[in-house]
């Protein structure tokens, strides 16, 4: 038997056995059909590949095999098509099963609802007649009530009688009161001479007086209660540091005095046509002021290392008597080294005096820079170091890092020795070289905030703050001009004398204190409480001075007789 024999024979197998597989199913019908057809269709192949069988065997062994493609698809398909119908039964048996379940489920659901219903009626003629019972019984109730509620409308009518006559006497009284009232009020008018609204307004202006009298009491209370506690310590701790601080105070200005042995050098210095003194000018930066003055030669020059440099230079060629442009060149020169390399020693012996280490040598110099430089005639590098003292003082005082402190008051005024044109507050000049050179961040706010140019964050910076204020007011640390001076205090007793009630004012202790002298008429104790702070924070606002003003405001009272 050859190969198309066998896959034949295959085929028809195949089918048979999809024949069989169908009449297993659970559509008996269907599958008795279906394996028929396909008994039939397999005999059909059958013979029909059996007659063929000859004439295939003789073709080409390629158009067999495509026969043989052919007929396995054929019978795939068939087969295919057998499953796919017998998927379909299966489905439709399903689905006929679903219905039938739930067809089951709506029976038994319906019999439970039957059921409960038949409860539920039962329930109800138990409760029908209950409520049947409950009608009787409401029924004589309503009756009963029927019967009070008609007494009790009599009674309700015989009430509205009694209050309308009584609303009646009421209204009739109420006329009457508000007649005697404005009588009252029209007598009153008559006797005060004041209208109701004016006594309205009298009784509210005396409250408004007795709550600010109260106010100002109540302020004063607990301003004296804060003082008290606060300025003990306070007084403490800044008495202590004053009382041991000591330091020399040199006050300077803008010219330098030269002394000469005789009038005859005052020609030598000026020399033939007046070319020393310009070659002197030209090499010091600093003015030759050569007057009538005996003996004496005056430098004039804001810049007070130029002018030290041209006193030194000066005094040195007096002293070599060879005075002409080359050697003034030659003298000046070996003076600003010389005065430089001072200012370095200055600059670190004062340093090392005050126990601090780890300054840069540029912050150094320009510490040894302030010694030849003042400020409202206080020598700077003095005032300085006062600070500094003062300020480790109460540092060490409070508790805090005292060293650091010293740091910042020594630093706190360096802005005003930076040598460049800046037009910012010496405090912010200072604040920035100091982050330049890398200080402490809490040292570089304190010297900027030393004059409130930014904020406080640290603690030092308020003592550095106070240590500065206390060495500038000190008696005797600064002098000013005469006419600033004046101005000054004619400001302060203007702004004082602004206030209503205010009759004098005296400014004295040289503007650190004002007294002034009011109406006892116009203002009260209590008001003149207030009118002291209000002047002190008008002063605190307008103007700008060293240290504080302490105000004063007397109120005095004077009786006068006279016996005749």
């Amino acid at each position: 038997m050859d190969t198309t024999t066998l896959l034949i024979a295959l085929a028809a197998v195949l089918a048979f056995g999809a024949g069989i597989a169908l009449d297993r199913s659970l559509l008996a019908r269907a599958g008795r059909r279906t394996l028929n057809e396909a008994r039939t269709q397999s005999q059909r192949i059958l013979d029909s590949a059996r007659k063929k069988a000859e004439e295939i065997r003789q073709e080409q062994s390629k158009q067999a095999e495509q026969d043989l493609a052919r007929s396995r698809r054929e019978v795939e398909l068939e087969f295919e098509e057998s499953r796919r119908t017998l998927r379909r039964s299966r489905q439709k048996l399903e689905k006929h099963r679903e219905r039938l379940n739930q067809r089951t489920l709506q029976v038994n659901e319906r019999e439970a609802l039957l059921h409960k219903a038949s409860e539920a009626l039962d329930a109800l003629r138990k409760e029908a007649e209950q409520h049947r019972r409950d009608a009787e019984e409401l029924r004589a109730t309503t009756a009963q009530l029927l019967e009070e509620t008609r007494q009790q409308k009599q009674e309700a009518d015989r009430l509205r009688a009694e209050v309308d006559a009584a609303k009646a006497e009421v209204e009739a009284k109420r006329v009457e009161l508000d007649r005697l009232v404005k009588e009252q009020i029209r007598k009153l008018e008559h006797v005060s001479g004041m209208s109701e609204r004016e006594a309205r307004e009298l009784l509210l202006q005396q409250f408004l007086e007795e709550v600010k009298l109260e106010s100002a009491s109540r302020a004063k209370e607990i301003r004296d209660e804060a003082k008290l506690k606060a300025n003990r310590e306070a007084r403490k701790i800044v008495l202590t540091a004053i009382q041991r601080t000591a330091a020399s105070h040199a006050i300077e200005n803008t010219v330098s005095v030269v002394n000469i042995h005789s009038d005859e050098m005052k020609g030598r210095i000026i020399g033939r046509e007046g070319r020393n003194i310009r070659a002197f000018e030209a090499e010091t930066g600093i003015e030759v002021i050569v007057d009538d003055t005996p003996e004496a030669v005056i430098l004039s020059g804001f810049d007070p290392v130029r002018r030290e440099i041209a006193r030194l230079s000066l005094i040195k060629l007096v002293q070599d008597g060879r005075i002409h442009p080359a050697r003034i060149e030659e003298i000046v020169a070996k003076v600003r080294d010389e005065v430089e390399e001072e200012v370095i020693e200055t600059g670190e012996r004062t340093v090392i005096d005050l126990n601090l280490h780890g300054l840069h040598p540029e912050l150094v110099r320009f510490i040894g820079r302030m010694r030849y430089r003042t400020s409202y005639g206080q020598n700077l590098l003095g005032h300085s170091i006062e600070t500094a003292h003062i300020a480790s003082l109460i540092a060490a005082e409070l508790g805090l890092d005292a060293a650091r402190a010293r740091r910042a008051g020594l630093l706190h005024d360096i802005g005003k020795v930076v040598e460049e044109d800046i037009e910012s507050p010496h405090a912010i000049v200072g604040m920035e070289l100091c982050r330049k050179y890398r200080e402490d961040a809490d040292v570089c706010n304190a010297v900027g905030a030393h004059h409130d140019e930014i904020e406080m964050t640290s603690f030092i910076a308020p003592i550095v703050q106070a240590a500065d204020a206390i060495s500038g007011a000190r008696p005797g640390a600064r002098r000013e001009a005469l006419e600033a001076y004046i101005r000054r205090l004619e400001k302060l007793e203007e702004l004082a004398a602004s206030f209503d009630g205010v009759e004098r004012v005296y400014a004295i202790q040289a503007g650190r204190e004002i007294r002034v002298l009011v109406d006892h008429a116009l203002v009260s104790d209590a008001h003149a409480e207030q009118l002291a702070s209000d002047i002190s924070r008008k002063i605190q606002e307008d103007m700008q001075y060293p240290g504080q003003i302490k105000v004063t405001v007397i109120r005095e009272m004077r009786s006068v007789a006279y016996a005749k």
